[in-house]
């Protein structure tokens, strides 16, 4: 009985990646990736990339049951591959598998990274973020004491923005549950974060309003204005703000009502209606004294008065 082997227990491939390719005679694929890397020949480079598919397929099936398919993490690989074609240089004595294997194995796992956290960060500030902490452990142990961000962007060569940038990202992948409880010394009644943020904004709705409230008010005469601005910009009482203008707080006052008047005629959909002037009932015995003889201005029937009998 013939035994299955792991390589049989594989998924079968449907993409061309997986197409029965012809090995090569025994040191002839070292030799075109040292001609690749003398020639930079883009059809070479596609024949290494097929050539080398049992590479980046064994180097996929290490994360299978990971989440995902085995074909997308052959494609992840070949990136890798790519850019050990690209970034090969013989003249450094190593054989381009062995060069090739950890760039593979790095861009897979970078993958995963990638698709760990919640926020996608961009990949320059993971690296630079990795960067970070190796740095960080070598200048603590060289000056004594944890280092600050103008030394590691000295160290790594990069302005202290990009380190904060970096640093602020790491934070990326500790995302915490609005079902997280915080710790209230072991009584029962502590709240969870959904119970103190996880609420609508009160103010939100006057956001839009506040903006027409400031053009509003660009439309008040100048003293209303200035009376508005003092009063609740600035906070001032009405006897402060009348003794800075140098009028009576009566005067605030009103000056202070017509400008809200104003304004919520302006702010509103519906106009409010005209104020009613307060009318008062007159006797005769007033009616009579309100007369006077043409000629004559009530004034002067007041002081004569003063000479009668």
């Amino acid at each position: 009985m013939a035994t299955r082997t792991e390589t049989d227990a594989l998924p079968a491939l449907t993409t061309p990646l997986a197409a029965d390719v012809p090995p090569l005679p025994p040191g002839e694929l070292e030799r075109l990736s040292v001609e690749y890397a003398l020639t930079r020949d883009e059809k070479l480079r596609d024949m290494l990339v097929l050539h080398h598919q049992r590479l980046v397929r064994s180097i996929a099936v290490r994360f299978l049951g990971a989440g995902e398919a085995l074909e997308d993490l052959i494609q992840v690989g070949n990136i890798g591959l790519i850019n050990a074609l690209d970034r090969y240089n013989p003249s450094q004595g190593t054989r381009f598998s062995t060069y090739a294997t950890p760039t593979i194995l790095g861009e897979i796992k970078r993958h995963f990274r990638d698709r760990a956290t919640g926020i996608k960060v961009p990949r320059w500030m993971q690296e630079m973020h990795q960067a970070i902490r190796r740095v960080s452990q070598i200048l603590t142990q060289e000056l004594g004491h944890p280092p600050s961000i103008t030394e590691i962007a000295e160290r790594l060569g990069v302005t202290e923005d990009e380190i904060i940038q970096a640093m602020e990202s790491g934070e990326a992948s500790n995302l915490v549950s609005l079902d997280t409880h915080f710790d209230s010394h072991g009584q029962m009644d502590s709240a969870s974060l959904l119970e103190l943020v996880g609420r609508v904004d009160k103010t939100l709705h006057e956001f839009e309003t506040y903006g027409d409230l400031r053009k509003a008010i660009e439309t008040l005469a100048p003293r209303e204005k200035e009376v508005i601005s003092l009063r609740f910009f600035e906070e001032m009482s009405q006897a402060k703000i009348a003794q800075k203008l140098n009028i009576s707080q009566m005067h605030v006052s009103r000056l202070q009502q017509r400008a809200l008047r104003n304004l919520r005629e302006l702010l509103s959909e519906v106009p409010s209606p005209p104020r009613r002037r307060r009318t008062r009932k007159t006797t005769n015995d007033e009616t009579e004294r309100s007369w006077h003889p043409p000629g004559e201005t009530p004034h002067d029937i007041q002081d004569n008065s003063a000479f009668t009998d």
